[in-house]
């Protein structure tokens, strides 16, 4: 990729990703949002949810808390990941830079980085103490993309690499929305070919604007959206008037993959 292209679609990401002025962080049930308001979840913010789960005795609230504890242990990246990078000064380490086998990113000049353990919210800042035993003083800004997987009744079916900060409802339209064919109702998402989020659940975190890595899905993920014959379209314009109406901020930088 162009080294131009990387730092607009990085300036347009990270002016997206940053609260207006006197913003609060978004209320709601699942973890809380970064420092800022951001929208990426923080380790103590993952921990006090699977804390506040653990009390529960409900089976999938203990399931959700196991969940954040191996994501806690292991971290967010995964094999195929994208990592949009920006180092103000050096043009070789300002692109996009895939994990590799072994979690861990091949950056120019500085070797073999290891991501095993390193949440989304740590990814930043542990970039810059990487490249600062290299670099004096970098100015390091690092922003993720998860590799999901769009399947059903939508336009373009596929692969997407989504930002992390992306909401629940943007690979949807990435896909090019859904069709006339939709069954709104049974969208769910699956992780290893198992329901991961679904129904109601799903319903509520879209609609209270909820992100991809609050929700914490993970590469290869996918979103499956049944078809039906006779589908009843009011049902797919309601659902498209939900997703319409949630600020798309970082759609468009899919574009550059």
């Amino acid at each position: 990729m162009h080294v131009t292209h990387v730092v607009l679609a990085a300036v347009a990401l990270f002016s997206a990703a940053r609260p207006l002025p006197g913003q609060a962080p978004q209320a709601g049930s699942g973890p809380a949002r970064g420092a800022g308001g951001t929208l990426i979840a923080t380790r103590q913010a993952l921990e006090e949810h699977a804390v506040q789960l653990e009390r529960s005795t409900g089976r999938d609230s203990l399931r959700r808390a196991a969940e954040i504890r191996a994501r806690l242990a292991a971290g967010d990246f995964q094999v195929g990941d994208r990592i949009l990078l920006l180092v103000e000064g050096e043009k070789e380490l300002s692109d996009t830079f895939t994990v590799a086998p072994g979690r861990q990113l091949t950056l120019p000049a500085i070797g073999d980085v290891p991501l095993q353990g390193v949440l989304r919210a740590e990814l930043e800042p542990y970039l810059t103490r990487v490249i600062g035993a290299s670099l004096r003083d970098p100015i390091v800004r690092a922003r993720p993309f998860v590799r999901l997987s769009v399947q059903g009744a939508v336009a373009r079916p596929g692969f997407y690499g989504v930002p992390a900060q992306a909401l629940l409802s943007d690979p949807l339209m990435i896909a090019g929305g859904t069709d006339k064919d939709a069954n709104v109702k049974k969208l769910r998402i699956e992780r290893d070919g198992k329901p991961f989020l679904e129904g109601e659940a799903l319903r509520q975190a879209i609609a209270q604007g909820r992100t991809i890595d609050e929700a914490g899905l993970m590469a290869g993920d996918q979103y499956i959206l049944p078809g039906r014959r006779g589908a009843n379209a009011t049902a797919v314009l309601s659902f498209a008037g939900l997703v319409l109406g949630l600020p798309l901020t970082i759609y468009s930088l899919t574009k550059i993959f």
